[in-house]
């Protein structure tokens, strides 16, 4: 079991081995999970602010770093909204910066962001359990990967109004040091953007949802660069941080999360329409079985935004969405059991 103290889990490099379930290690009782989400984001996609969307999911991320001195807390980017966890010293922090950026939020963007804070423990008791792997998107850059239902099952509790951070009244603004939405949105280059979620249902064994899961992943591998939708001849945007040096992006395509899992599969992909049908039928066919459930969105282009944590600009990370509502339109997808996705630019 993970502590405060202990060195990090090992880091897996090749992302099909954070399918298998023996390599999740259990977070403590006492750590804490914090989950965000843009209330009425699907609305707000829908009249364009996906850029305020996604800015605000990945805010969480920036003003808690920046807040705790370092990034080396397991965390998540869902497009609109975040997950995390933090050792129990981090309440203070963690509830002080969230609600630094929910007014942030609301007064710069205009937009409303939920934010719900639990112990482990209290998931634990719900049934449920968050265990933790990493995967090396590259040599700087490793992701938190969660597994065990602990987060949805959390998300769905700060739905229904459970262990919510009530909103402060708070004038500081939160320490956005070094977040980014400065690139120009990826066009397909193969067809359409993808956006895909994949999760088991509650009774599907683990190795049932991990060999589905393998599956989809190989027909996405069968692709140029493995579906990757971030073009490997970037053009490095001019930023006004003076710290952040062009030589440090040559990776940005490898430090990027196109790829998750997030009690479930996240993927964020540049894919052909046969791509898409094949994998859209296998996953049917499992729904239909009662394994999984799934949501999907296609559209032109994807989004990405950026963070580079301060006095590493080495370890710049890249969160990736769809910019017709990506993440947000896919879970929409899930929640209402519908088999079709339409298109959007």
């Amino acid at each position: 079991m993970l502590d405060s103290h202990a060195q990090p889990p090992q880091a897996y490099g090749e992302f099909s081995l954070v399918l298998d379930p023996s390599i999740y290690e259990p977070l403590p009782d006492d750590w804490l999970i914090g989950i965000t989400d843009v209330v009425g984001s699907t609305s707000a996609i829908r009249s364009g602010r996906y850029e305020d969307v996604n800015y605000a999911g990945a805010s969480a991320i920036a003003a808690l770093g920046n807040a705790w001195g370092a990034f080396d807390f397991p965390f998540v980017f869902r497009g609109d909204g975040a997950a995390f966890a933090l050792p129990p010293q981090g309440l203070m922090v963690a509830t002080s910066a969230l609600r630094q950026v929910a007014a942030f939020a609301k007064a710069s963007l205009g937009l409303e962001l939920r934010i719900g804070l639990l112990p482990v423990g209290e998931i634990r008791a719900g049934g449920r359990d968050v265990r933790v792997a990493r995967y090396a998107a590259s040599e700087n850059v490793t992701f938190a990967m969660f597994s065990g239902g602990g987060l949805k099952w959390a998300e769905r509790q700060m739905k229904n109004g459970r262990y919510l951070v009530k909103p402060g009244r708070y004038t500081t603004k939160p320490d956005l040091t070094g977040l980014m939405c400065e690139w120009t949105p990826f066009a397909s280059q193969h067809g359409q953007i993808l956006s895909l979620l994949v999760e088991p249902y509650e009774n599907t064994r683990p190795d049932v949802f991990a060999t589905l899961a393998r599956r989809v992943l190989a027909v996405f591998d069968e692709g140029q660069r493995q579906s990757h939708p971030v073009p490997e001849d970037l053009t490095i945007p001019k930023y006004k941080d003076a710290y952040v040096d062009p030589q440090h992006w040559t990776q940005v395509a490898a430090n990027s999360d196109f790829r998750k899992y997030d009690d479930g599969l996240r993927l964020t992909l540049d894919c052909t329409a046969e791509q898409i049908a094949a994998v859209e039928a296998i996953l049917a066919a499992a729904k239909a079985r009662g394994e999984v459930n799934f949501g999907l969105h296609r559209q032109s282009h994807a989004l990405m935004t950026c963070l580079v944590p301060s006095g590493r600009p080495e370890a710049h990370l890249h969160f990736l969405d769809g910019m017709g509502g990506g993440y947000a339109k896919a879970a929409e997808m899930m929640e209402t059991g519908e088999l079709a996705a339409v298109s959007s630019r």
